[in-house]
Order: C-alpha cells, then structure tokens, then sequence
C-alpha cells in the first residue's frame, strides 16, 4: 500500500478527495443503523477507487442486497494513502466501520489490541477453513481470525517486453547486478528504465524490502523488528544496493512528486510505454490499464532479482493481499457479507473481472492472465513470505521506513542513516 499497505496492496487510485471521510463518519462505530422498516445498514470502507475494481464492487453489493433485502451496504471508498491516514485517525479514536479493509500485520493488531476489532474465529469457521491458508496469515493473531482475505499475491517486476526487446534484453535479469546492467541498457537506448511514485513512500520502499530480504534473508526482516535493530550489514548494504540503483538515475522525469495512479502517474507512464517497468503487486495490470492504456501481449512479470553474496534467496516473497476485518460487535449482517464475498461465486467474478489471484482454490481454474499465472506461480513455489513493511510493522515503524527509503531515493539520507532512522523509531516504540 507497502505503503500500501495496496501498498499497498489492494486495487488503488486516483485520490477520492478529502471530505469522503468525514461524511462517513456519522455510521462508524457504535450500533450500526437500524431503520424503522426494520433494515439494517453497514457500512464498507474500502480502497477500490480505480475501474474496473470501483464497479465490479459496487455491483457486488447490490448483489447483497438483493439476496439479503433487510440489509443495506454504504460503500465508502478512499484512496491507499487518504485511507490510512483516515484509519489511523479512526483508531485513535475507537470507532472503526463496520466493515473495513485491512492488510493484516501490525496494524490490525494495534486495532486488536485496542479492543475495536471483532474476533471472526467461530463467526467465520463455516467458510474460512476452505480459505488459502498463505491467504489468511496476515489475518491471524494468537491463532484468532481477524480478516478474511479476498486476494493474495506479491510484489515484483512488471516489464515491457518490446522495450526490453529493443534494447537487446533477451531474458529478465536474474541477479541484482545483471538488473543493473538491464537499467543501463535501456538508458543507452533512451528508454526511462523505471517508473516511480516518489511522492507517495510506499513504493520505493519495496526496492528497500525486497534488497534487505536478498541480502539478510526473508526471516531477518521480522527479527530486526523484533530486536529492534535494523543497523546490521545486511540492511545497510540493502541501502547501498538501492544507492547503486538511484545513481543510475533509472526513474522518470519529476518520479519525486508522481503519484501512483493519476494519468501522470507510476502506472500510466508503464501502461503507455514511457516507462520500461515498475516494482509493484499483483493488481498492477489492472491500475497500469485504467490510468494508462495498459500494454496486453507486451507486458511481463518476472520475480526480485537475487543479491550475488546475499542469504536471501530469489524465491522469498514480499507481499500480501487485501482482506476485511468488522468492528468490534459489528452485526450479522457484516459477518453475511464477508461470506458472501469470500464464496466461490464471488471470487470467480473477482478473478474474471479485476484479475486477482484467488483465495479460493476452486476458484483457481477462472485464472486465464497468463501474468497473474506467473505471479501465483512464484506464490505457490515461494520458500519465505514477508507481508509489507509498512503493514508488518507498527504504524510508527512502518512510515519511518517510507519516510527513510523516500530519503534515500531522494539523495537526503545515506545507507547507515536509514539503518538508523528505522532503529531509532523501532526502540522508541517499546
């Protein structure tokens, strides 16, 4: 999101504006509202704001509704950076939606902890246990369920094929130092190697997470939080790698005040091929087509590259997936909905319509993107998993290590300095 945590990792976009929030605030928390005809509303913030996900969703719930004529859904939907903020307000003060996008982590559980999220274990039990179980991690506390996912999937390189092509790449790289010689031969050919949304954090974190996962190894990143200590070589040398990255000045022009979806943006400069590739999830395809004009047969996907010395290794993953947790005594009628979204019906439609991966294995035999194959390919044969920092991690923690990596890509932080940064936020913390 990622930032996002989208990163971060759901289906994001153009920004929904600042007054969306505060309208919605009049159903959050507290009992959901009761009508005099007997109906009941819920309310459902989400970060669905770009086509065809915004649609597809919104006809999902009058789906819903139709089935369930007692019950009605308020969609509220606000873009990944808008709406972490808004969450993060909303848990300050103890009212949360009653239906809500989550990407698991730290996050929900400082929601958890604070009592405002609703324990889904038995509520769910009768359709969760057929869930993917990489799909529902995220989501498990002291093995209690408090999310349900609706898509699964991981962060990696979205390529133009012909670009590649033109400046004589035969096969994506494989190694970090053969990434780096790919990024000079597209510059060679006048090519802008790589896009990036520089005013958004999120993103350039993921060179950060990815690098510090090659050199130090999937688990290391979990226990750096844990000690907090992110001041070992292998991080500060994650930093040095993605030093070597910025000094070939591989981004587009302005990348430091581009958003992620918005026509001039990190997707759309991919999708109309001024951008050779993006580091990003599993719904790139569908932003890169909805704020640009996307690049059918010549876009491909191909994993991190490995670090040559590194512990890490090319099948470790970084990731995660969207999923909805209730508020805290939220009604029947949430719970319904969870299970109606997470049934094989509905992911089928998912899947068809706004290519995410499924997560529910009956659901599998509606992937036909040959992309999307390729990622839950790597997800399937994936030796090591690691969900987003910025949703892994405390709040506090997780926008230190926007904010740091933004720095460094920036040129205002060095390698030891982001090390520390993060260290530094990760002690106070305690």
């Amino acid at each position: 999101m990622g930032d996002p945590g989208l990163s971060r990792r759901g289906f994001l976009a153009v920004s929904a504006g600042a007054g969306v929030g505060m309208t919605a605030l009049s159903g959050c928390g507290g009992d959901s509202e009761g009508g005099s005809d007997g109906t009941t509303t819920i309310e459902w913030w989400n970060i669905s704001t770009t086509e065809p996900t915004k649609s597809v969703w919104a006809a999902l719930a009058k789906k819903f509704e139709a089935q369930n004529p007692k019950v009605k859904v308020k969609i509220v939907q606000m873009e990944n950076d808008a709406y972490k903020s808004k969450m993060t307000a909303l848990t300050a003060s103890g009212k949360l939606p009653d239906i809500f996008h989550t990407w698991g982590g730290g996050v929900l559980k400082q929601q958890v902890d604070a009592g405002l999220v609703e324990d889904l274990t038995d509520r769910t039990k009768d359709f969760a246990d057929g869930l993917l179980p990489v799909a529902k991690e995220p989501y498990l506390l002291d093995e209690k369920v408090y999310g349900i996912p609706f898509d699964i999937g991981m962060i990696g390189f979205w390529y133009n094929k012909a670009l590649f092509k033109d400046a004589g790449i035969a096969e994506p790289p494989t190694t970090w130092s053969g990434f780096l010689d790919a990024v000079r031969k597209l510059k060679a050919k006048g090519t802008t190697p790589l896009a990036l949304a520089g005013k958004e954090k999120w993103p350039g974190m993921y060179y950060w997470a990815y690098l510090s996962m090659r050199t130090a190894g999937a688990s290391a990143l979990q226990k750096a939080y844990d000690d907090k200590d992110f001041t070992g070589d292998p991080f500060v040398q994650a930093g040095q790698h993605l030093q070597e990255l910025v000094d070939l000045q591989p981004f587009q022009k302005g990348f430091l005040g581009a958003a992620y979806s918005t026509p001039t943006g990190q997707a759309a400069a991919v999708g109309n091929g001024k951008a050779a590739m993006e580091l990003m999830g599993q719904w790139a395809p569908v932003v890169q087509a909805d704020s640009g004009k996307g690049l059918g047969d010549d876009l491909g996907f191909f994993p991190f590259p490995a670090v040559d010395g590194g512990k890490g290794s090319i099948t470790e993953v970084f990731g995660g997936g969207g999923g909805h947790a209730l508020r805290a005594g939220a009604p029947q009628a949430a719970v319904d909905f969870l299970k109606f979204f997470a049934s094989e019906a509905t992911v089928v439609e998912l899947v068809k319509k706004t290519g995410v991966i499924p997560v529910v294995p009956a659901a599998e035999s509606a992937l036909t993107d040959p992309n999307i194959k390729a990622v839950q390919a790597q997800l399937k044969a994936a030796t090591g998993f690691q969900l987003y920092l910025d949703q892994a991690y405390a709040p506090a923690v997780g926008q230190e290590v926007n904010d740091s990596v933004g720095a460094l890509v920036a040129g205002s932080k060095s390698p030891q300095q982001v090390a520390e940064s993060i260290t530094k936020t990760a002690k106070e913390e305690q």
